[in-house]
Formats: C-alpha cells, sequence, structure tokens
C-alpha cells in the first residue's frame, strides 16, 4: 500500500506539473475559501475595507509594501491600508511570500505563464522579468507545482487589481533558505526593481500558540505585550536596514514569521538609505477574541526617494558648501532678528561675512518646516536682487507674510527647519511631457493665471506626473484636468540645500 499511494503521488504530481506548465492562464484555487470566490462579494468586501480609516502616512516615493497574507476577514483590512497608501502607477508589482506546503530546499520558485485569474478578472504575467529572474541564477526555478494552494501570495492580487488596474505580476514562492541565498535572492532581485516596479512582500508575523508549536511566553501574563515586544523587536531590524541583524533576531527568539526568507530577501535587496515606515500592527484576536492562539500582522510601507527621482547627474551645484553655510545661518539669524526686534534687518544687523558669489542676483525661495510639515514658503521666479539679500526678504516673507500660516511666532523658532532653493531662470517647454519630475520645477500658465511647484515638491509627495499637474492646476484655481488644453508651461532647475 505504501508503494501504491507513493505512485499515486508522483503521478498526481506529475499531472499537476503538467497542467500548470501547459496551461496559458492559471486560476485563483484559494477563491471561495481565503476571499470570496463571486465578483460582486469579493468587490464589496474589498471596497470596505478599503473604506476603513487609514492613517495619513508621508509616503512620497513607496518601491515596497509589507503585507499580512491571512483570510480577508482576519487580516484585510490590514493589509488594505498598505495598498490604500499608492499614489503611483507600477508597471509591475513582484509578490514574494513564502511556501507553507510545498518543500524547496535553497530554491525559490518563479512561476512562468501568461495571466492569473481571480474572480476581478485576469491579469498579466511580466514574462519577462520572470525569465530574467530564472536566468540570473539557479536558486531562481519554473516550479507551478509551489503555487498551488499557496495564499501567501495569491492572496495579495485581488488587492493589487483593486488598487493597480493595469499593473502586470510577479509571483515568487521561496523555499527554505540559508543566509547565503537569501542574500543572492536579494542581489539579483534588485536588478529588476526599478522605478516601475513595486515590491510586496507578503508575510503574517507571530504565530503564537499550542497548534504553532509557539508558547514561550505564559499566556496569563501580560501575553500581548510580549507579543508585540517580540514582533517590534523584529520590525525595529527592518527599520533599520539589517538584513543580518534580522537574520539573527529569528534564530535567536524562534520567532515565527513566515515570510522571514522574503523579508531577508526584501531587506539585501534594498540595502542602506530605505526608509520603513509602519501603518498598522494588529493581531487575529481582534477577530476571533482568543489570546491565546493568534497570529500577528503588520502592514508598512518601503520609501526610496534616490532611486525613484533621480535628477540628472549634472545636477547644478554653483553654491559652495561654505556660501551654503553661509545663506542658512543667514536666513535663520534674520527670521531671530525680525521676532526681536519688529523689522527686517540689515546685513550689518546680523555679523555674517558675505563673499563676493553671494552678492550675485539670484532668484530664490526659501522654505520653513516644523514637524515635517510645512510651515511657510515664499520666493521669486526671477532674479532682481543680490542672492544674499533674496535669502533675507523671502526668510522674512515665509516667517510671517505666507498667508496660508499664521506668522511664526518665538516659541516656534527652535522647531522651524530651513531649506533654501536658488532658481535657474525658467524657460518655456513645448509639452508638460518634456518634464522631468525631481529635476525641474514647473510654472503652468493659463488664462492669466498661473502657478509653481519647487522640483522637490512631486519626489516629496510621490506624485506622478498627472498628479503633479492636477494639483499644480488646483493651486492655480482651475479643475484638476485643466492642465490638458491651453496651458503654457516653464520648467527651472533649483539647487536646493537645507539645515542639518
Amino acid at each position: 500500500m505504501n508503494k501504491f499511494y507513493k505512485i499515486l503521488t508522483l503521478l498526481l504530481s506529475f499531472t499537476m506539473t503538467a497542467r500548470l506548465s501547459s496551461a496559458f492562464d492559471i486560476e485563483s484555487d484559494i477563491a471561495g475559501s481565503w476571499y470570496p470566490s463571486e465578483k460582486k462579494t469579493l468587490l464589496a468586501k474589498i471596497a470596505k475595507m478599503w473604506d476603513a480609516s487609514a492613517p495619513e502616512i508621508k509616503t512620497g516615493n513607496i518601491c515596497a509594501l509589507i503585507v499580512p497574507h491571512a483570510g480577508y476577514q482576519y487580516s484585510g483590512e490590514c493589509a488594505a491600508k498598505a495598498f490604500k497608501t499608492l499614489k503611483k502607477k507600477y508597471d509591475t508589482v513582484i509578490i514574494i511570500g513564502a511556501s507553507h506546503r510545498y518543500a524547496m530546499k535553497d530554491t525559490i520558485s518563479v512561476p512562468l505563464f501568461d495571466s492569473y485569474t481571480t474572480p476581478l478578472g485576469k491579469t498579466a504575467i511580466a514574462k519577462e522579468k520572470v525569465e530574467q529572474l530564472l536566468n540570473a541564477s539557479k536558486i531562481f526555478r519554473d516550479i507551478p507545482d509551489a503555487l498551488a494552494n499557496e495564499h501567501s501570495v495569491q492572496i495579495e492580487v485581488p488587492l493589487l487589481q483593486y488598487a493597480l488596474k493595469d499593473a502586470k505580476i510577479v509571483l515568487i514562492i521561496t523555499g527554505q533558505l540559508s543566509k547565503d541565498k537569501m542574500k543572492e535572492a536579494g542581489e539579483k532581485i534588485a536588478q529588476v526593481w526599478d522605478e516601475k516596479t513595486l515590491l510586496v512582500v507578503s508575510t503574517d508575523f507571530t504565530h503564537y500558540g499550542e497548534r504553532f508549536g509557539y508558547t514561550p511566553f505564559d499566556a496569563a501574563k501580560n501575553l500581548p505585550e510580549k507579543i508585540s515586544t517580540l514582533d517590534m523587536g523584529a520590525f525595529a531590524f527592518i527599520q533599520k536596514n539589517d538584513p543580518e541583524g534580522f537574520y539573527n533576531y529569528i534564530r535567536e527568539t524562534g520567532a515565527t514569521i513566515c515570510g522571514a526568507a522574503p523579508l531577508n530577501i526584501l531587506l539585501y535587496a534594498s540595502g542602506a538609505g530605505f526608509k520603513t515606515e509602519l501603518i498598522e500592527y494588529t493581531d487575529s484576536s481582534k477577530v476571533t477574541g482568543d489570546d491565546s492562539d493568534r497570529v500577528s500582522y503588520v502592514s508598512a510601507v518601503v520609501l526610496d526617494p534616490k532611486t525613484l527621482f533621480q535628477p540628472d547627474a549634472d545636477k547644478i551645484q554653483e553654491i559652495s558648501d561654505e556660501d551654503r553655510k553661509t545663506l542658512l545661518s543667514l536666513a535663520r539669524k534674520t527670521i531671530e532678528y525680525a521676532l526681536t526686534n519688529g523689522k527686517i534687518p540689515d546685513i550689518k544687523d546680523l555679523g555674517v561675512e558675505i563673499s563676493e558669489n553671494l552678492k550675485s542676483k539670484k532668484a530664490v525661495f526659501v522654505t520653513l518646516t516644523m514637524d515635517g510639515h510645512l510651515r511657510g514658503c515664499v520666493g521669486e521666479i526671477f532674479a532682481t536682487q543680490a542672492l544674499y539679500r533674496s535669502v533675507i526678504q523671502n526668510a522674512v516673507k515665509a516667517a510671517f507674510n505666507d498667508s496660508r500660516f499664521p506668522q511664526l511666532q518665538k516659541n516656534e523658532m527652535a522647531k522651524i527647519h530651513i531649506e533654501i532653493s536658488v532658481l535657474t531662470e525658467p524657460k518655456e517647454i513645448e509639452s508638460y511631457e518634456k518634464i522631468k519630475l525631481g529635476r525641474d520645477g514647473i510654472i503652468l500658465s493659463k488664462d492669466g493665471d498661473k502657478a509653481l511647484f519647487l522640483p522637490q515638491v512631486a519626489p516629496e509627495q510621490g506624485w506622478t506626473i498627472e498628479e503633479t499637474l492636477e494639483h499644480l492646476s488646483i493651486k492655480a484655481g482651475f479643475p484638476a484636468d485643466a492642465w490638458k488644453k491651453n496651458c503654457a508651461f516653464k520648467t527651472f532647475q533649483a539647487e536646493v540645500f537645507e539645515e542639518e
């Protein structure tokens, strides 16, 4: 009998492999269990999750998400809050989850087929990226069986279809990986992770309870706090972009984070400079009421301001580092003087030595922020006076004459952060298509009215060119779609520097 069942298992495995490999389209095999199988019901479910309030995250350039993958009734709302933050379009979404059923030692499955279908419709596979990965390393293999009933990657697809209707997908299922293989996978995935590609790491956090074989804490003594401390200890290594620390933490604590390998791959793929922001931390006991048997859920966004909006390699820097420090000091001392004396200072009142370079005519904007939020921004488009004088004038205007904000008070001065943008002369362009976000400031003109965004605005907000022009149209007093007809555009560049 054992021999019979072994042969039968092999035949079934061969049949499954043949069916999936020969099919151009694969249908979800978790619909009806992990989420509703009827389109109308599923849409209503996701819409309800979407409508749940999400915190305002100053996301900017989102390049990756960390989301849970339990059934929608347990973690769907937590996951939706991460997907809801997406504000730009992506050509491709790479979903990475860990295999829960299929053994693959030091192997990662990247199934190659044409499309994947859920009750919400069909989504194309980014075959070029799949093939690129399969050719990049022997660690990546086309193993269709690994996808069968694998909820870790499949469950995210309807949410992506709802949030990003036209994006293609790549499904990656990790096996049991050594640290070296995780590093290798991260390095190879980084090569296909460009500014038009979103990485989604699908993972639940600590699985606590007898059925998971993990009960390191006494359930009767502050269990929620202990599990939270365990989970946030792991998340701290993610926020520090520390794959070695995260790997060692999992080994030392035994934390049952099912997507530990995908998370390590993310950390090896991203590296220094990436910023991770927590959106929500919750757990299944909020639904079941059972603290002794629970799974933790995290949703988070990963930001990379460097790769999504890269200025040209020949980025302007005509102002020396020493002169930059002088201008920033000048702006701060100017505002402090005005707060104390109630008038605009002359240069001799501030005790600041001005170099000859700072006496040339330049257009300047002075931006004030407090606790990361705009507190004043005023400047001039065309150069009318010496650079240092323009900084003095506009520092005062930003502090006291920006109509969007009340006048700055003395008790706010210590919290103010100063940024200076020195502008090049604006030049007319024939079409908005010539605008390069992250490099160009934009002036929109229509029917005698105009509005301006500095080059750094779009990257800071994470806007696409269309979203940038919509906001610029509104700023000029027009409907959001006014930029599409009878508008003139000028662009300029800016040398931007700020206080440490």
